[in-house]
């Protein structure tokens, strides 16, 4: 259960959007900027990814200007997070205006003000309150957290993360234009109207001291300090789903039901090794991180959606996300 003080919540409906174009290996190869489809696949696993960005535009420019990244952009933040957000009010069998509170965040809003929900809002018709809850990566169970501690939330509740992160993504750079595409989530909670998939525990934290690690300037591209990111993520990761597999593996030995992991989609090969150490079976650690790459706070959110009809009553799914902050959180869902 979640700790003291902390409110009951009901996930009612989650659902997902990427763009059409793909960059794949091969594309990146093609713009000689020293990586093959080797090269990429033994560091990252991933074999291709999407973008809201034409992609004759990062052949002649490799997105040098953000600025222009921003103007290039054939979809913004607020359409992807409007076509999410109506797949996930389809699947929870609700409408625009039956939400009362729109939460928003990720990586890369394209405005400093307005809220990201409150325009996300606008565009869906829905007249309710509006905020944005940004912790990079790990922005999904930060919000999941905070509406946990809320008290006296509306009948339902929209959380969307839209990270269209390639606009900010220099493409001269091998070494971060091999991870990133856009996607974007949307998920339907509600803090007292019962649904097949209960939140039932949520952890945030941070190490502020880390915050140099991963950055995004208003103006400028992406960057990491990629060795170091890495070993954080990595034990970061391992250490949230081992604090919650003891508690899903009693329910599960009770349910009948599967233990799920779903971690940042930052790096296959380190979710791979994740799962394994943990002792997770392949067939229940789910990922998309290989066809759609680093999609930011979208990411875990996005593989619960492309799963969501294959839960089972008795699953317990168990994400774990990383971020800038550096930040990390962990959630448990529990399928009746």
């Amino acid at each position: 259960m979640s700790p003291p003080g902390m409110a009951q919540l009901y996930l009612h409906g989650v659902g997902h959007f990427h763009p059409d174009t793909v960059i794949d290996n091969r594309f990146l190869q093609e713009l000689d900027i020293g990586t093959t489809d080797t090269w990429i696949l033994e560091r990252t696993g991933i074999r291709e990814r999407r973008t809201v960005l034409p992609l004759d535009y990062l052949r002649k420019t490799r997105n040098a200007d953000v600025r222009a990244g921003q103007e290039a952009a054939l979809l913004s933040n607020v359409e992807t997070g409007r076509r999410a957000g109506l797949h996930a009010l389809e699947r929870a069998g609700l409408k625009p205006s039956d939400i009362g509170l729109v939460v928003a965040g990720g990586c890369t809003p394209e405005l400093g003000i307005p809220a990201e929900a409150c325009r996300i809002a606008a565009a869906l018709g829905i007249d309710a309150p509006g905020l944005d809850v940004n912790s990079a990566c790990s922005s999904f169970g930060a919000q999941l957290h905070v509406l946990a501690l809320m008290r006296d939330l509306p009948g339902f509740v929209l959380v969307v993360n839209a990270e269209n992160t390639t606009r900010v993504v220099d493409y001269r750079d091998r070494s971060t234009a091999v991870l990133w595409g856009d996607g974007t989530s949307a998920a339907v909670l509600s803090g007292f109207e019962p649904s097949r998939v209960r939140v039932t525990h949520t952890t945030l934290d941070s190490s502020p001291q880390g915050c140099g690690l991963v950055t995004i300037p208003r103006f400028g591209h992406f960057a990491q300090e990629g060795s170091a990111v890495q070993r954080f993520a990595i034990k970061t990761t391992q250490a949230c789903l081992e604090a919650m597999l003891p508690a899903a593996r009693e329910r599960a030995a009770a349910t009948k039901g599967r233990v799920l992991f779903i971690g940042h989609q930052a790096n296959a090969l380190m979710l791979d090794a994740v799962a394994r150490r943990a002792g997770v079976p392949a067939d229940c650690h789910l990922h998309n991180v290989e066809r759609f790459g680093n999609t930011g706070a979208a990411g875990a959110p996005t593989v619960l959606s492309q799963s969501w009809e294959q839960l089972q009553a008795g699953d317990t799914v168990l994400l774990a996300v990383v971020g800038s902050g550096l930040t990390w959180s962990s959630v448990r869902l529990e399928v009746a």
